[in-house]
């Protein structure tokens, strides 16, 4: 095989591919990927560690047809430091590779493309989702997925479409995350899956600077996620998800608003002085503020006070503070993105960036034994809600 592409767009596909690629595997060949030919102006880039798979096409001047399978950090930290250029690739005898860019000149043990596994045969892909809503929902919810290997069917999220609303729903059994969105028109097909974490985090990567559709489909075994010409295949999660809308609070009357970064920040101050194991900090809520406290025997106790809208009785309730920091980290961060908003300027349309507002948090609770509802106040568009269980105080 021989075949020259430009260094900046092999790089911008290995980094892709990275994510899913085998650091040290007990199978050495989920280590390498594959690059192959197609047609004439472009390769094809394969990752995978046979639970997700990466696939990516770039065009490229095709001297030679074949294929090759090499290293994958190996390939991917030379390449990204190559000047930029035409990067040179050949074949040799027993499956090594020479590499030539400018003065730079590699040469890379690789192995048969005989050993490398065979990639799920790629399905139809007959529904369809905005990047930015897919993005949405897998930051609003993957905090909240099980990091217990031994929990299965929580290692990963809920999929769900049905007629014209998009659903995907995350717990660890001591939380859970929430979010749907109505599409406005029917999708063709429905689904309800169970997609593995790392799968979800990979997608994010592929689809972040898409503004176009991400498509999907899957077969029993599996689901297609293609965004961009890039294609991710990720086996399904077995087992069966926990019947999430049975936690879903019914009965909270009472509500309190606050900032959100005012609260994450004093939660993280307050949190310092936690108890190391149980992480718990006390939130005692009562007119016109939130009183945040947590105390270690051996190490003290601190205090602080956030501004929050409320009237009515005085509650305390017990929190694992990180619960409550991953949650408002993340609503932190979407609303520090900035969006493109377009605005006139001497008659002529021109686009700039706008920060979007502070969020406030709208917290729903019962009392002080019962599941409490986060969400953010006033937001419309995306129905997101954070369910979290209380600690004894």
């Amino acid at each position: 095989m021989e075949f020259v592409i430009k260094q900046s767009a092999l790089k911008e596909e290995l980094g892709f591919v990275q994510g899913i690629v085998e650091k040290k595997s007990t199978i050495p060949v989920l280590s390498n990927i594959l690059i192959e030919s197609v047609g004439e102006n472009n390769i094809r880039i394969v990752g995978t560690d046979l639970d997700v798979t990466i696939r990516c096409e770039v065009e490229a001047d095709i001297r030679q047809a074949g294929s090759i399978c090499v290293q994958a950090r190996k390939l991917f930290d030379i390449v990204r430091l190559l000047d930029s250029g035409d990067v040179h690739f050949v074949k040799e005898e027993n499956d090594w590779v020479k590499l030539r860019c400018g003065n730079s000149k590699f040469r890379l043990a690789g192995v048969s493309r005989e050993q490398f596994p065979e990639v799920p045969a790629f399905k139809s892909a007959p529904l369809r989702l905005a990047a930015e809503i897919l993005n949405s929902f897998i930051q609003n919810t993957s905090f909240a997925i099980t990091n217990e290997q031994s929990r299965f069917t929580l290692s990963g999220a809920k999929f769900m479409i049905d007629g014209t609303v998009a659903r995907m729903v995350t717990t660890d059994g001591h939380r859970l995350a929430l979010i749907e969105r109505d599409l406005g028109e029917n999708q063709p097909e429905g689904m309800d899956a169970l997609i593995p974490k790392k799968a979800l985090l990979e997608l994010v990567k592929i689809a972040r600077d898409s503004s176009g559709d991400v498509s999907f489909g899957e077969d029993p075994n599996h689901i297609y996620f293609e965004v961009d010409g890039r294609l991710l295949i990720t086996r399904k999660l077995s087992g069966t998800f926990p019947n999430y809308e049975m936690v879903l609070p019914k009965d909270n009357d009472k509500l309190a608003i606050f900032d959100a970064e005012e609260m994450r920040n004093a939660i993280r101050r307050v949190a310092l002085m936690a108890d190391e194991r149980t992480r718990s900090v006390k939130l005692t809520i009562r007119d016109g503020e939130i009183e945040i406290g947590a105390q270690s025997s051996e190490e003290g106790e601190a205090n602080e006070r956030v501004a929050a809208e409320y009237s009515g009785d005085e509650v305390s309730i017990g929190f694992n503070s990180q619960y409550l920091q991953e949650f408002l980290s993340v609503v932190t961060a979407a609303a520090a993105e900035s969006t493109d908003t377009e605005q006139e300027n001497d008659g002529e349309t021109v686009r700039v960036k706008e920060s979007t507002a502070k969020p406030r948090i709208a917290f729903g609770f019962k009392d002080s034994n019962g599941q409490t509802e986060m969400r953010v106040a006033g937001e419309s568009q995306y129905n997101a809600k954070y369910i979290v269980m209380p600690l004894r105080i």
